[in-house]
């Protein structure tokens, strides 16, 4: 099938691509780089239009659009999709996303942005959002529910995109038969709220007696997120701080203010909530796909693997101390330490925290089943954690 790869209505390439595999096995044109995915930039060479380590890519990038193979209960989601690889759903919609404003448009067509994408044009995410969150579900019997942006997310955790009062909201659930995923995320909301970091705003919502997490999509029909990852991939490799670092002086080239506070902000929350998973994808920048500009760092999100998440036992108490800094998993106390001034932090805006969370816990005691033993033991870790960074910012110099 030969299509253009466009960013909105600007074209990029003209290429050769075989809805079977999920590959591009030719590219014809190269008509704008520049607006082409950031991570694909770094691999093009110019005037090589035949080069097999673009196309590569180009066909790596594109694939890594669908949902992962590591997704929760990913057979049984494919079986009620009625279908036999993630793949598959990539050209249902011509590979949109609500991330992005990346298609691939056929080379015949008379197609335009604005007549298709999910910004505007509202889709059909009933059967999708069951055959994701519920326990049981039949395969879907509308084609229209493939032609939906859920065909284009990330992440191990059960998702799915709707539509609330004109609003795109993502739901995610928990992992296997853990539920403490959506708390997380919300409790992640509320620090954020109180110390005034700019985030996402998750709320807890039920689907069928299942408790998920609700935010808003933080992308428009203009802007993408671009994550560390993809930054850090033109950029050379050293050890986490020297990349932290690295990091950090390439978010100030481009103009974005308080780089630093506001990705210390991100940290400050890791450890907070003991958050295990902050890896280079779940964090990043937001750009103008029209100007190219960075606008600002993206607000905080995906926040959901923490409070010793993978570690809780009714009998003992295990505490994970580590987090991720960049490629290395490192203890939280040493995380912490890339905050230059950590006396900013009005800690006295987190009094009565660990209550409210208590409450919210036992608000949901019904679904959760969790038994008073772990809501206690879960704010104890809290509690803990906010005394220790209180000591930290009165012992600070």
């Amino acid at each position: 099938m030969k299509c253009i790869l466009m960013n909105k209505n600007k074209e990029v390439l003209i290429a050769e691509y075989d809805p079977a595999t999920s590959v591009f096995t030719e590219i014809y044109e190269i008509n704008d780089i520049n607006y082409a995915p950031y991570i694909l930039k770094n691999f093009y060479i110019k005037n090589d239009i035949n080069d097999s380590s673009f196309r590569t890519n180009l066909s790596e990038w594109f694939k890594n659009r669908g949902i992962p193979s590591w997704r929760d209960k990913l057979d049984l989601l494919l079986h009620r999709l009625n279908i036999t690889a993630p793949y598959e759903l990539l050209d249902k919609a011509f590979g949109l996303s609500l991330s992005d404003q990346y298609w691939l448009k056929p080379i015949d067509s008379n197609l335009y942005y604005d007549d298709i994408n999910f910004f505007d044009n509202d889709f059909d995410y009933a059967e999708f959002m069951e055959a994701s969150l519920s326990t049981n579900s039949n395969q879907i019997t509308k084609e229209t529910s493939l032609k939906t942006p859920n065909n284009t997310t990330d992440g191990m955790l059960k998702k799915a995109w709707i539509i609330d009062n004109g609003i795109r909201y993502l739901l995610k659930g928990g992992y296997k038969n853990e539920t403490l995923q959506p708390f997380n995320e919300v409790l992640a909301s509320e620090i954020c709220k109180r110390l005034g970091f700019n985030h996402v705003e998750y709320t807890i919502d039920t689907y069928k007696d299942i408790v998920v997490s609700k935010c808003p999509c933080f992308i428009t029909k203009d802007t993408e997120l671009i994550t560390c990852y993809q930054i850090k991939n033109d950029m050379q490799r050293h050890d986490s701080i020297e990349d932290y670092e690295e990091y950090i002086k390439k978010l100030e080239e481009h103009n974005i203010e308080n780089a630093r506070e506001k990705i210390e902000n991100m940290f400050i929350l890791d450890y907070i909530i003991m958050n295990e998973d902050r890896h280079l994808n779940n964090f990043g920048i937001i750009r103008d796909v029209n100007t190219l500009e960075w606008i600002d760092v993206a607000p905080i999100f995906d926040n959901g693997q923490s409070l010793n998440i993978e570690y809780y036992d009714e009998e003992e108490v295990h505490i994970s101390g580590s987090g991720r800094l960049f490629y290395e998993v490192k203890p939280f106390d040493e995380i912490i330490k890339v905050v230059k001034n950590i006396k900013r932090i009005d800690i006295s805006k987190l009094d009565g925290l660990v209550e409210w969370f208590d409450d919210l816990l036992h608000q949901y005691q019904h679904l959760t089943n969790y038994s008073d033993t772990r809501i206690n033991k879960l704010c104890i870790l809290l509690n803990r954690q906010i005394n220790k960074l209180k000591e930290l910012i009165l012992n600070n110099d």
